[in-house]
């Protein structure tokens, strides 16, 4: 469902009013355009699918090279995301890190920032969209385990309530081989390694 830009932009507008501002100065006339503008982007991912990217995968024992099957993880770490915060609209933005131990398929490395990007694009909560992230590439590559990090600095924590301007949340989902903590402990290190 694409953001609909013309109601966007009526609301902004009602909102500068309500907020004591005149809408049609001319620091603000533009405003109700730019913010529907930046709403499409915002929440491009509404109503798209996240395994989409994960739909082209490769076979491990009948791919191009089944004599290098892996042993262990797969991992991409440092993903960028931008996401807004589901209870006062304000961005939250930071890395995501990304491990999966395969079962018969692989998939591109390329695609694992694609379902980040997919699942940020909708109003969200951090934890929340850690969750997502896990059980699209678990279910999506029949993983064997998933591990998903996310290391994220949240608008509502920075600029209002306490101002904690350094702060920063961790949340962590994990899937299959990757619940129990001591079969996380070494992707865990490696993402600190970062």
């Amino acid at each position: 469902m694409a953001v609909d830009r013309e109601r966007v932009a009526a609301l902004v507008r009602e909102l500068l009013g309500a907020i004591g501002e005149d809408p049609d100065r001319p620091g603000l006339k533009l405003t109700p355009e730019r913010v529907a503008d930046a709403y499409s982007e915002f929440f491009a991912g509404i109503g798209e699918d996240p395994a989409a990217p994960l739909a082209h995968t490769i076979s491990i024992s009948r791919g191009p090279a089944p004599e290098t099957l892996p042993s262990g993880a797969v991992m991409v770490r440092d993903i960028l995301f931008r996401s807004v915060c589901e209870h006062h609209l304000l961005p939250f933005r930071g890395h995501a890190h990304i491990a999966y131990l395969p079962g018969e398929k692989v998939v591109g490395l390329g695609a694992l920032p694609k379902v980040v990007d997919v699942l940020a694009a909708r109003p969200q909560v951090q934890e929340r969209l850690a969750e997502q992230i896990a059980d699209t590439i678990f279910e999506s590559l029949a993983a064997r385990g998933v591990l998903v990090v996310l290391d994220a600095t949240h608008e509502c924590v920075t600029m209002r309530g306490g101002r904690q301007t350094d702060a920063s949340t961790v949340t962590i989902a994990a899937r299959g081989a990757y619940e129990e903590p001591v079969a996380r402990a070494e992707l865990i290190a490696l993402i600190g390694a970062s």
